[in-house]
């Protein structure tokens, strides 16, 4: 299994997180892997150590994979959540009050954003 957190908002506009999994099947010796999902495009990401973004929405309904550093995400609840390298979000607040998004590293980060 492969653990993604979703980044949603409710009916209220407020933004949650959502823990889930994504199963894998036995492929023997290629591994395990998912079902095929659907995808529009893929964006390659670099941002500056620096990076502490205000409430936003996300641009898209997208994957979000940290390759290099991490972030602190806060919802408009004022949950938070730190995320390191490797981590699999999947971002669907395109509307309501968004999230806010801080590096917690002092390096570059570099993340695909994988649009669905």
């Amino acid at each position: 299994m492969i653990q993604i957190t979703r980044i949603y908002s409710d009916e209220n506009g407020e933004s949650h997180f959502e823990d889930f999994q994504v199963p894998l099947k036995n492929y023997g010796a290629i591994g395990f892997l998912s079902d095929d999902q659907p995808v529009k495009s893929i964006v390659f990401r670099e941002v500056e150590p620096s990076y502490d973004y205000d409430f936003h929405n996300a641009p898209d309904c997208q994957y979000i994979i940290l390759l290099e550093g991490g972030v602190t995400i806060e919802t408009s609840l004022g949950d938070k959540r730190t995320f390191n390298t490797g981590s699999v979000l999947l971002v669907e607040d395109t509307t309501g009050k968004g999230h806010k998004t801080k590096n917690i590293e002092a390096k570059l980060r570099k993340s695909i954003f994988i649009k669905l």
